[in-house]
């Protein structure tokens, strides 16, 4: 008698049970089906326009490509070994080394002392984050335009020659070829502040992160605020969004073009490597086979000079 009951609330059961079973499948799949649906355009969007070309360009530097993407003679290692012994090429890695002293340890600097600055505010700190942000939305090409045409535009109307004539001063030629080279001070200004704004930000959520009872216990044991305060426990809480400062910062530097070629245009004496490979690829040569070397030997060149900042600075390490 109990063994039939239990034969008939096993059989009564099973299908509540398989029920329930399908409503999961089912859940799981139309989980799936929605994911696919809003995310399956941008995967799409990514392969076709970032990876694709990525792997074309690949093949398209061992093979010569005059004037078209289609590969014609195939010449194996020749494209690099003629990148690495352009002398305008190695010029323009030069540039970006010039560009990079100054722009990586000022926009460094510049942009923690904004960030310590604006974490202190009491008042409309939401606008003051704002403030400096705003110009991270603004087009390179626009500031530039503006950087040239309104304030570093050499005519004694330009706002640069007009306030250094309430000095004496006379006006300056700054996007010049001639000695000094001024035209350092439109692009390395125009850089800074369109991202400051950015990088301040990155430093004011890691700023966030560091636990007030570190400063408590740091002014019990009595150090001082301001310069001590700041060595020894902010720095050092700041490690990791400092490595990451640094690293993107870097990256940004060897992928300047905007404010280089529409200050000073396609010019030999201030080139960093893209606008050079520009005027490789897309200029009246158009040789894409060399242009698609120099670009991969630039990713290299990226990607080492990364791991070794990684190795240097240790990047997601905590300060102790």
């Amino acid at each position: 008698m109990s063994n039939s009951t239990d034969v008939r609330r096993t059989d009564s059961a099973a299908p509540g049970v398989r029920r329930g079973r399908g409503r999961r499948q089912k859940g799981i799949a139309g989980t799936t089906m929605w994911f696919w649906l809003f995310v399956g355009p941008f995967v799409i969007g990514l392969l076709i326009f970032s990876y694709l070309p990525i792997i074309w360009s690949l093949v398209l530097s061992f093979f010569e490509a005059y004037n078209t993407v289609t590969p014609s003679k195939f010449v194996g290692l020749q494209n690099y070994v003629d990148m690495l012994t352009d002398r305008n090429f190695l010029s323009s890695l030069g540039t970006f080394t010039i560009f990079a002293i100054f722009i990586v340890p000022l926009t460094f600097v510049l942009s923690l002392a904004l960030a310590l600055l604006v974490n202190q505010v009491k008042i409309a700190k939401a606008f003051f984050r704002s403030v400096f942000f705003l110009p991270t939305a603004c087009s390179y090409v626009v500031a530039s335009l503006i950087w040239k045409l309104s304030i570093f535009n050499g005519v004694r109307f330009g706002l640069a020659n007009t306030v250094l004539g309430w000095f004496g001063i006379e006006n300056v030629a700054w996007l010049s070829t001639v000695d000094p080279p001024w035209y350092w001070i439109p692009i390395i200004t125009v850089r800074l502040w369109l991202q400051l704004g950015f990088y301040m930000i990155l430093f004011i959520a890691g700023l966030q992160r560091i636990s007030p009872t570190l400063y408590e216990a740091a002014y019990v044991d009595g150090a001082k605020p301001g310069w001590q305060i700041f060595r020894y426990i902010t720095l050092p809480q700041l490690r990791a969004t400092s490595v990451s400062v640094l690293i993107l910062n870097l990256i940004a530097a060897y992928q300047a073009f905007d404010e280089f070629y529409n200050l000073i245009g396609n010019v030999n004496y201030a080139r960093p490597p893209l606008v050079y490979l520009y005027g490789i690829s897309l200029g009246s040569i158009q040789d894409l086979g060399h242009g698609s070397a120099g670009a991969l030997i630039l990713a290299v060149i990226i990607m080492i000079v990364t791991l070794l900042q990684n190795r240097i600075f240790g990047f997601g390490k905590a300060g102790d």
